[in-house]
């Protein structure tokens, strides 16, 4: 029998990784592309797995620009300090896997606002924030973010493309310094969810090998629902799940 328990699950899903479902913003941007906030993360790959619709995912690395196509069935995914922008070409839904459950919702992902925003932590943080809820009037704050985001990206990609990595590289310092001081705790929820999943996994070995397989008699299944229905994500609007290592914000 398959148990169904609330949000505080006892076991974390497959390598502690984390969940959510996104449908790509349809607003249009300054460059007339439809998308979500262009942003990168310190510390954790994410991965998106297409389920309906069509659209792009464009990236930008120190290896350059990339416009990686999305169909149903497609899965991209991108390192640490990857930025990545998702676009909408129609009916795009993903679902996403993110690294290290717990670290993004604690704050492991930096949008490309301009120079002079990402200067300014106070400033930053301003800009990055949104209000609660999921109406019209977050919907708005979510829209200038996501065209402030835009309009330090679009900076960024046409420097790279022109063989000019530097501002890129700028930004990702940039980002690295705002999230310093978060380090202490983003240290812990690894240590509690991914880096406890891995050496769970050792402790099992272990068992098997020396013939005592006595934790598999604490086998059982479990049942999650989205916790938040249409929230306003970097990328899009949101399904969320409240599981083991997360901290939904």
């Amino acid at each position: 029998m398959v148990s169904e328990s609330g949000s505080a699950l006892a076991h974390p899903l497959p390598g502690a990784v984390g969940l959510s479902h996104l449908t790509a913003y349809d607003w249009e941007a300054a460059d007339a592309v439809c998308g979500g906030s262009p942003h990168l993360h310190l510390v954790c790959t994410e991965a998106y797995v297409v389920t309906g619709g069509r659209g792009a995912v464009q990236t930008l690395s120190p290896d350059g620009y990339r416009d990686i196509p999305l169909e149903p069935g497609s899965v991209a995914w991108f390192t640490p300090g990857t930025v990545h922008r998702m676009v909408q070409g129609g009916g795009l839904r993903v679902t996403v896997l993110m690294q290290n459950s717990g670290l993004p919702e604690a704050g492991d992902a930096v949008f490309t606002f301009p120079p002079e925003v990402l200067a300014d932590p106070e400033r930053y943080a301003a800009a990055a924030v949104l209000p609660p809820g999921t109406g019209a009037e977050v919907a708005a704050v979510a829209r200038r973010r996501r065209d402030l985001a835009v309009e330090g990206y679009l900076d960024l990609r046409k420097a790279l493309v022109a063989g000019d990595a530097e501002p890129f590289l700028a930004f990702q310092r940039a980002a690295a310094a705002l999230v310093r001081t978060r380090v202490p705790v983003w240290r812990e929820l690894w240590r509690t969810g991914a880096l406890a999943t891995a050496e769970r996994t050792g402790a099992q070995l272990d068992a098997l090998a020396a013939g005592e397989p006595s934790y598999l008699g604490d086998a059982t299944a479990r049942r999650a629902a989205p916790t938040r229905l249409e929230g306003f994500g970097m990328c899009g609007r949101r399904d969320e799940y409240t599981l083991p290592g997360t901290t939904v914000v």
